[in-house]
């Protein structure tokens, strides 16, 4: 018989117990067989066993493993914040909780804290701002009424002084008719300057390109400085470079402003001297002209210290020059800025008791073929317009008065209607060459009388008369269908040319 092979713990057992002769026996043998299987599932299972207890392990140690790296990841980002928020401003007084650095709530707490704070100070902020820009618009405003309200009895004032010039007078009466002029075309200029200057500041200020006869323009400047040169002994010297166009297309005004601005410096600081006003051609391009402005005095000249600081706003080079010489200490501030936004800038040179000279340079684009024709035509029908039909729409009697002794000194025909409701009947009614339009009228304002003629004429030239020379004024004329606007007080020159540049055709 076949010796079987039984578990080892059985075996040993049987060995002990049992004989030959009864493992022989079936029913033993069965039952041994039955034992045996037993023995043989409980040693799987326990291996089974282990090996799982031998996994399992290893897997709570990786399990414990990651979650102590994450425990530590934890602390050092809550000590990082910490220290983090801490160093955001050292000088404040910061508090956590210093038990345990894992105490990310005081770290939560705090920062919702500072959120909280952020925004009741964004809060602030906001109402600052909003303050901030009603002071501004305030400001505009009240520089808005300020200008209109000077500039329309100085529209009448410039207006008659210019009137009573052209009639015969006697010696006594031209000197003070100078005199006169030359007062109200200061204040002008001293209220064009405080203007100016808000609108740059603002970015308010738009640069025209018209076509500049420049020999005429700088014989112009020249000769609106002349008297007062003469008044502190000095002369007026002009040169300007033969290669200098005749023509150039850019803003006159903010040119004519410029020089203005250093000229009358130039004037002030200069007793019996001689102020030389110089124009070069610098370059000839393409398509632009680069043009070289110097002013040079023998006056009092700058020491080399102040020579920065006279470009600054309400500033001069000592406190007794605004005593001695007055003046706002705007108009070097504001000329450098008009320069600034053209793409230049002003420069200086000077030495103490042996004068100063200011100079920059500017770039024109070259004036159209057609513009010679066009300025004959112009100088051929200067102070006649051969019985143009005019409508003149103003409220102010005494504005009235100036400009309609001004049409008809230049053979216009005018008629009048004193609020824009008038203006639109009149307009309806008859035919007009051009409208001459106000814009502050009681009944009906200009902007709305304008609206109105536009619906039945759409090609009437319509010029605004404002008081006010903001861009936001000149944006609103040309939305209600004006053709261009004047700005008060008005130059008689630039009443007639625009007045013959619209009706010529």
């Amino acid at each position: 018989m076949p010796t079987l092979l039984y578990h080892k713990l059985l075996d040993k057992q049987i060995k002990k117990f049992l004989t030959d002769e009864q493992l022989t026996e079936e029913s033993i043998r069965r039952f041994l067989d039955v034992v045996n299987n037993a023995y043989a599932g409980f040693e799987r299972d326990k291996k089974i066993s282990d090996h799982a207890f031998s996994i399992s392990e290893k897997e709570y140690q990786e399990v414990t493993r990651h979650l102590q790296e994450q425990h530590d990841i934890r602390l050092q980002s809550i000590v990082k914040l910490k220290n983090a928020i801490r160093s955001l401003d050292p000088l404040y007084d910061i508090h956590f909780s210093e038990a345990d650095d894992a105490d990310v709530i005081s770290v939560i707490s705090f920062l919702e804290e500072q959120i909280q704070k952020t925004k009741a100070l964004e809060v602030e902020l906001i109402q600052a701002k909003e303050k901030a820009e009603q002071a501004a618009r305030a400001k505009a405003d009240f520089l808005s009424v300020m200008s209109h309200e000077i500039r329309t009895p100085l529209n009448a004032i410039i207006g008659i002084s210019h009137l009573l010039s052209e009639d015969e007078k006697l010696p006594s009466q031209t000197e003070n008719l100078q005199v006169l002029r030359f007062s109200a075309e200061n204040l002008f200029n001293l209220i064009n300057d405080i203007l100016d200057f808000g609108k740059i500041e603002e970015g308010k200020i738009l640069f025209s390109e018209k076509n500049i006869d420049i020999r005429h323009l700088l014989s112009r400047t020249k000769a609106a400085n002349r008297i007062r040169a003469e008044e502190r002994g000095n002369t007026l010297k002009l040169m300007i470079d033969d290669d200098v166009p005749d023509l150039i297309k850019g803003d006159d005004v903010r040119l004519g402003q410029v020089l203005n601005n250093l000229i009358s410096n130039a004037i002030k600081f200069t007793f019996n001297g001689i102020i030389l006003i110089e124009v070069l051609l610098s370059k000839m391009l393409e398509d632009q002209v680069e043009v070289y402005f110097s002013v040079t005095d023998n006056g009092i000249g700058i020491e080399p210290a102040k020579q920065q600081l006279i470009f600054e706003r309400f500033t001069q080079a000592n406190a007794e020059i605004t005593r001695e010489f007055g003046g706002s200490g705007l108009g070097l501030a504001i000329t450098k800025k008009l320069l600034n936004l053209q793409n230049s800038d002003i420069y200086v040179e000077s030495e103490p008791g042996k004068g100063s000279k200011f100079y920059f340079l500017l770039r024109f684009k070259k004036a159209d073929t057609d513009v010679v024709e066009n300025a004959v035509k112009l100088e051929e029908g200067k102070g006649n317009l051969n019985g143009k039909k005019i409508l003149l729409v103003e409220d102010v009697q005494f504005n009235v008065i100036v400009a309609e002794k001004m049409l008809q000194h230049w053979k216009a025909v005018v008629d009048v209607a004193e609020n824009g409701l008038k203006a639109v009947e009149k307009a309806r009614g008859a035919a007009y060459d051009i409208i001459l339009m106000d814009l502050q009228m009681p009944v009906m304002d200009g902007y709305t009388a304008a609206k109105c003629i536009r619906e039945f004429n759409g090609t009437i030239p319509i010029i605004a008369l404002t008081a006010s020379s903001s861009i936001d004024i000149q944006q609103k004329v040309y939305d209600c269908g004006m053709t261009d606007y004047l700005s008060k007080p008005f130059n008689p020159d630039e009443l007639f040319e625009t007045i013959h540049k619209y009706t010529a055709k």
